[in-house]
């Protein structure tokens, strides 16, 4: 995700390059025919109905993709605080139980070791799953051993995360970590997290309507072309006919840039520099909860690198 206000002048020419040699080719190529032959120009009310439709496509697509984008990040908003509301209670409701005969100090605090971190595993395993990275080792190091490798042949590890840790609430009602009612509030967190990853999962795997990505596209590359034979004969009549070849840049530079703001935000999961720091909230998680168990080595607070948080 971007933090800084101000960007590197060079990185935003590199999203629209093809769009402004484009734009540099037909602007060159309406001067050089002008000049040659007059009658080779467009009349402005061409261009100004083509921006209109296009401007139209980018506006709808712009607030579709700004959807998306608000869409995830409300859904990891979701998952950090049910993170947080599931660990606790494991902690409460294993700590309730210190009055019960069968109490087993030892065993109830690997209990809530074990559960936490499964938690803080699953968080981790949803970042790495929706991004479609192969380096798990930051899931594993937190699942028991006897786990990973169940976890390992899954193809949708996050979803057996959950279920080892749904397995594991119920092994610990049976041997009285937990008591007999714990597993229904627990239960309640472990629904609004696969909720919560369902959501990503449809926004990950169902693109923005691909007709619409076309024909902003098609329209941008009409327009950029069109544009400077819709003004070189207005400006030839001043005597300054080579401005055609920086005002066509301008507008397409401005027309190319509201375009791509668009399409870098349809995929919030990709591990751009525009996306939801997936990273950055999974490291919130793990010190949120790892703090809850009254651990004091934390993981360093993520920061912004360059004025981007991954």
């Amino acid at each position: 995700m971007i933090i800084k206000r101000r960007f590197d002048p060079l990185k935003v020419l590199s999203y629209v390059q093809g769009e402004l040699l484009l734009a540099l080719i037909a602007a060159a190529a309406a001067y050089v025919l002008h000049r040659w032959e007059p009658l080779v120009a467009l009349p402005f009310s061409i261009a100004a109905t083509l921006g209109g439709a296009l401007a139209i496509f980018i506006g709808f697509r712009n607030n579709s993709a700004y959807g998306r984008w608000w869409e995830a990040r409300t859904l990891w908003g979701g998952i950090v605080n049910s993170t947080r509301v599931l660990a606790r209670l494991i902690i409460t409701f294993t700590d309730s139980h210190t009055h019960q005969p069968n109490y087993d100090r030892a065993r109830s605090e690997a209990f809530k070791r074990e559960m936490v971190h499964k938690v803080i595993a699953w968080a981790h395993a949803l970042r790495i799953h929706l991004r479609g990275e192969r380096d798990w080792s930051s899931m594993m190091a937190l699942m028991p051993a006897e786990e990973r490798s169940a976890v390992d042949a899954a193809a949708n590890k996050p979803n057996v995360v959950m279920q080892l840790i749904g397995q594991r609430i119920y092994r610990a009602m049976a041997d009285g970590t937990l008591g007999g009612f714990d597993s229904f509030q627990m239960e309640g967190q472990l629904l609004a997290l696969a909720n919560y990853q369902g959501g990503c999962e449809r926004i990950k795997n169902t693109p923005l309507l691909r007709q619409y990505h076309f024909f902003t596209r098609l329209f941008m590359q009409v327009f950029i072309v069109l544009v400077p034979f819709c003004l070189v004969a207005d400006l030839e009549r001043m005597g300054i006919g080579w401005v055609v070849v920086p005002v066509a840049l301008i507008i397409s530079f401005v027309f190319a840039i509201i375009g791509k703001v668009g399409e870098v935000n349809e995929d919030p999961f990709e591990g751009r520099i525009t996306d939801v720091p997936l990273s950055a909230l999974c490291n919130t998680i793990e010190r949120d909860l790892r703090e809850l168990l009254g651990e004091t080595e934390l993981p360093a607070k993520l920061q912004p690198v360059d004025g981007y948080l991954d």
